[in-house]
């Protein structure tokens, strides 16, 4: 496959994946999914890699998923939906699942799926002025991979999901366990290559298993039968389609996608 969306390239053992479409704010599209799990595959089965680091080019890291992609695409159906939110959920659990350690370095806009895979990464560095959030809710939409009540504890999740916060700054998620560490703008990448280049000179095997013990605390808690229950209730929102979905979809389609986000955040700011 010719890569399109993506930039792979790799240092000494590290590698690195950059979304490469500025031009969209690094929404990730279908051929974004495929291409990064297909360099994946490469960094997995390479054991000169040790260290996956994860960025974005432009003003983003990325607004999440290409609404626009998927809307052309005219899903429907629960088997569909299925589908298309097992493949996202995938995806995004692939950068936790990975033997080796991964870290997002994000800046600019960091939301909706794009906040859930930086979460899924082992460790994420924000730049200053980064912003964080899951708006899924203001068009009735979905939450694909619910990691963050597993970070936050309950009470915090609730506020930002269920209040559809896309404007969480980068020190409130530090605060409460979304990030690791904030940095001054333009320090992302190195902070996360120093850190990347210490882990890959250790004992790969043991950073392999400490990973593991580490995730297997989180299933021992219950993350792998939550994940699938929130797909279960994810597939039959988006298969039933919200009055609010509907009518975000039916502006996109008439008036584009820029007039159906307008009317999503209008529609917030009266309700407000």
């Amino acid at each position: 496959m010719a890569i399109e969306t993506l930039i792979f390239e790799t240092s000494g053992a590290i590698a690195r994946l950059t979304f490469n479409r500025p031009e969209r704010l690094n929404a990730i599209s279908r051929r974004t999914i495929a291409e990064a799990n297909a360099a994946m595959d490469t960094i997995e089965a390479d054991p000169a890699l040790r260290v996956v680091v994860l960025n974005g080019t432009g003003r983003a890291f990325s607004a999440g998923m290409d609404l626009k992609d998927d809307a052309q695409a005219a899903i429907s159906g629960h088997d569909a939906w299925r589908q298309i939110l097992t493949e996202d959920l995938n995806f995004i659990m692939r950068f936790w699942d990975c033997p080796k350690p991964t870290i997002a370095v994000t800046h600019g806009f960091c939301l909706a799926a794009a906040c859930e895979l930086a979460m899924a990464c082992d460790i994420t560095i924000a730049e200053e002025g980064t912003f964080f959030g899951e708006p899924e809710l203001k068009f009735g939409s979905v939450i694909t991979a619910m990691i963050m009540p597993y970070l936050t504890g309950p009470k915090v999740a609730k506020e930002l999901l269920l209040v559809a916060d896309d404007r969480v700054s980068a020190a409130r998620a530090r605060d409460v366990g979304l990030v690791n560490h904030v940095v001054p703008v333009g320090q992302g990448l190195a902070t996360a290559m120093e850190m990347a280049g210490r882990m890959a000179v250790m004992d790969p095997d043991a950073v392999r298993l400490t990973k593991q013990a580490i995730n297997g605390a989180f299933d021992a808690m219950g993350l792998r039968q939550a994940l699938e229950i929130n797909l279960d209730l994810a597939v039959e929102i988006e298969a039933t389609e919200t009055p609010s979905r509907k009518q975000f979809k039916e502006i996109a389609a008439k008036d584009g996608l820029k007039a159906a986000l307008a009317w999503r955040e209008g529609r917030m700011n009266q309700d407000g």
